[in-house]
């Protein structure tokens, strides 16, 4: 099914069958055309044969040699040899004929030949039975008449074997034709794979045009109307993030402003009741906050360029992204980190929006007197892993969508993982998350194989 549903082997299957079809079609047309030229020498030659045997005969009968050379026997004491060889220069090597008068009777007669495959004579020319092929001719006088006759069998033989000399070509050229095509199909049809191949790399995150150079006349439409598609999404993709990144760059200020009043009311209220209810209105202001902070980094990993100019040591964006943890009072982070450089082609601000979502992470749903390790290897391989309760395995591709939470007691904005996936995706890192842990029989392992320069 999978094969008739490609249009290379359709193409493959229906020239070949085609091609096999035409070249027996011209083989049987060929051996019919050259079997009926070949009765027509076979036809010939019985002609000669008659008209060279008659005037012989009717001269041995004139000089009484025809039982000499005919029947074999010998008055003067020859042996057979000689008589074999003297009758065959005179009448020809395995020919059948009778030579007859007016009344019938037989008076000249090939050795061996039997009367009873010569029916009488209707008219001068070809006649045909069952088993042979005839021709009958009379002398001028009208005196004798020969019979010449050839098996119907030895022609078929004949022909047999010139049919299979025809077809035996066929079993080696038939094949070599079929590779030929197929190996023909393939090559035409090289640029509409190149166009597939082209068309399946293509997704959310690559909205690059399609090269069109090479392409045949006929795919050029084709991939100037998918270039147009991909222009106009790559146009709504980039509006849709503008207007999230600037929607959220313009709610930091009032957010932050609001979040400023909020503190003041707090610190010059007396009454208890309004001071838990600014307090309700300081945290909501926060996680407003955050999430247009989330927005904002979201937007940079989907639509931002993610590659610099020069290549970068991994070490330095991690160490930072810790350091920034510490210095708000984290200490449960243990870092480890290479001694040589691990040097990568990424933007420092891609992988340091990756690192820092992945430790915030780590760190809100791992145990809390347990530690957060941060390992990065010479390889590029950064891992996260925390210890505490599993992950359900229902819950690995959820947790990589957009405002999918694992635990909501615990709260967050539920981008952390879907703004990691984005950037992944995007460098062409490798994302790998493992739960339970490799070591123990709890917590979460993120793995993530970015790419080095």
């Amino acid at each position: 099914m999978r094969l008739v549903s490609s249009l290379q082997a359709r193409l493959a299957i229906v020239i070949g069958i085609c091609v096999t079809l035409l070249w027996l079609a011209a083989a049987a047309v060929t051996a019919h055309r050259l079997n009926e030229e070949m009765e027509t020498v076979y036809d010939d030659g019985l002609k000669a044969t008659a008209e060279r045997i008659l005037p012989i005969a009717r001269h041995d009968l004139r000089e009484g040699h025809a039982k000499k050379y005919v029947s074999g026997d010998d008055d003067d004491g020859d042996d057979e040899g000689d008589l074999r060889g003297a009758r065959e220069a005179r009448y020809g090597e395995d020919v059948t004929f009778v030579v007859e008068d007016r009344s019938g009777q037989v008076l000249i007669a090939s050795k061996g030949a039997d009367p009873s495959i010569f029916p009488p004579m209707s008219a001068v020319g070809f006649a045909s039975t069952r088993t042979h092929r005839l021709y009958y001719d009379v002398t001028s006088d009208g005196r004798l008449t020969i019979a010449v006759a050839e098996p119907l069998d030895h022609r078929r033989d004949l022909s047999h074997r010139m049919l299979i000399g025809l077809l035996l070509p066929l079993l080696v050229v038939i094949p070599l034709s079929l590779l030929a095509i197929l190996f023909a199909v393939r090559y035409s049809l090289k640029p509409v794979r190149a166009l597939r191949q082209g068309l399946a790399s293509r997704g959310a995150q690559d909205l690059s045009p399609l090269p069109d150079h090479g392409l045949p006349t006929e795919l050029l439409p084709i991939s100037a109307s998918v270039n147009q598609l991909m222009d106009r999404l790559s146009a709504a993709f980039n509006a849709e993030r503008a207007f999230a990144a600037n929607a959220a760059h313009e709610l930091r200020t009032p957010v932050a402003g609001a979040i400023a009043q909020a503190q003041r009311i707090r610190s010059e209220t007396k009454e208890e009741l309004t001071a838990r209810r600014v307090n309700e209105i300081e945290t909501t202001l926060k996680r407003l906050m955050r999430m247009s902070e989330k927005l904002m980094q979201l937007a940079r990993a989907e639509g931002g360029r993610l590659r610099a100019d020069e290549p970068s040591d991994l070490r330095t964006v991690v160490a930072m992204i810790v350091e920034d943890f510490q210095r708000m009072g984290e200490t449960r982070i243990d870092l480890t980190l290479p001694e040589t450089p691990v040097l990568s082609p990424l933007d420092p601000d891609a992988v340091g929006i990756l690192s820092r979502n992945l430790v915030e992470n780590a760190l809100k749903h791992g145990a809390a007197d347990r530690p957060v390790e941060v390992t990065l290897d010479t390889n590029g391989l950064l891992t996260f892993a925390n210890d505490g309760a599993p992950l359900p395995p229902e819950a690995m591709d959820r947790l990589m969508r957009r405002f999918e939470r694992g635990n909501i007691r615990i709260g967050g904005t539920g981008l952390g993982l879907a703004i990691v996936k984005a950037i992944a995706d995007r460098v062409g890192a490798t994302l790998e998350v493992i739960s339970p842990r490799s070591v123990g029989d709890g917590g979460v392992e993120v793995k993530v194989r970015l790419p080095l320069a």
